[in-house]
């Protein structure tokens, strides 16, 4: 591997590392960054942890977490990533974990809000979709992108806030994470991709021509779940399910008491269920709705411009 320093931006940071990260676009030396990514030994960091059944240590300034036969991490402060690869470990997946679990990790040392799923440019604005995994997420991103819209985030939401509390969404990297009946269902031949190792029917799709690289306010939130109905159905959360669907659907929630967060994450929910609009979107599980499912946000979009009542 490379000891090549690189620096590149996302995720709305300047971040330098001696990783190549080919998924995030490239900049010139900056004299500050805001995130170092470097390799490092954690052996003895870790040994202590090695038979927890716990994989994540989490404390209030770091989290440390191992994979086995690819690597183990540690992040510290919001500013730092160390990597300890193993032996022969597969670069697309170590770089999988830093860009996933690790930068979710600094971005709430940070204090930048993620929730976890996909985001899309429209009408510029943001509009987030969240929902638990296998929820179709990424599939219904995609058939955004195949109407012609833009992505701004796939997987984690990195949202920030402006004075009067108005959150916006900052755009990630360009690429996505897809099925490969997904794929089937767009037409695309899996061949070209590169799958996510050990899960080989899905897939690192590249969407840099489809890719939104400013930060734009966050209009509305749609939570999507599976529905054993025949018809899709949209309807908006009640109060007492808005800050429930804030809490589950944050990236990593599982750091937010280690990290001693939890009055932090907890002010930050209700701010943004009290400046957006959150609605549920359930999707019939016997049937490939995705674009229908766009065609029900865009025309609720344009029938409600998603102020807060």
């Amino acid at each position: 591997m490379k000891a090549t320093v690189n620096y590149y931006k996302a995720f709305g940071l300047t971040i330098s590392s001696n990783i190549p990260l080919p998924e995030l676009k490239l900049c010139e030396r900056a004299e500050q960054v805001d995130v170092k990514i470097e390799l490092g030994n954690l052996i003895n960091e870790w040994f202590p942890y090695s038979q927890a059944s716990n994989r994540f240590v989490v404390t209030e300034q770091q989290v440390l977490f191992h994979i086995a036969d690819v690597a183990t991490y540690c992040i510290r402060g919001g500013k730092k990533i160390i990597v300890s690869p193993k032996k022969d470990a597969d670069e697309a997946q170590l770089r999988l974990y830093i860009l996933g679990s690790c930068m979710g990790a600094i971005l709430m040392q940070r204090h930048i809000f993620p929730l976890h799923g996909s985001a899309i440019a429209i009408g510029g604005k943001a509009y987030a979709i969240v929902g638990h995994s296998g929820a179709g997420k990424s599939t219904l991103a995609s058939a955004f992108l195949a109407e012609g819209y833009q992505l701004l985030t796939d997987d984690i939401i990195p949202l920030s806030f402006s004075k009067n509390g108005q959150p916006s969404v900052i755009p990630t990297y360009p690429q996505q994470k897809l099925w490969q009946e997904t794929l089937t269902q767009f037409g695309y031949d899996s061949n070209k991709y590169k799958p996510i190792i050990k899960r080989k029917t899905k897939f690192l799709i590249p969407v840099t021509d489809q890719f939104s690289d400013q930060a734009l306010p966050l209009a509305g939130i749609f939570e999507l779940v599976k529905s054993t109905e025949n018809q899709i159905a949209l309807r908006p959360l009640n109060k007492f399910k808005l800050l429930e669907t804030i809490f589950t659907h944050t990236y990593r929630n599982n750091f937010v008491e280690g990290m001693n967060l939890r009055v932090w994450h907890f002010q930050t929910a209700i701010n943004i269920v009290n400046q957006v609009k959150i609605y549920q979107l359930s999707r019939p599980v016997i049937s490939f709705t995705a674009n229908e499912l766009v065609s029900c946000i865009v025309r609720t979009i344009g029938e409600n411009e998603f102020k807060v009542n």
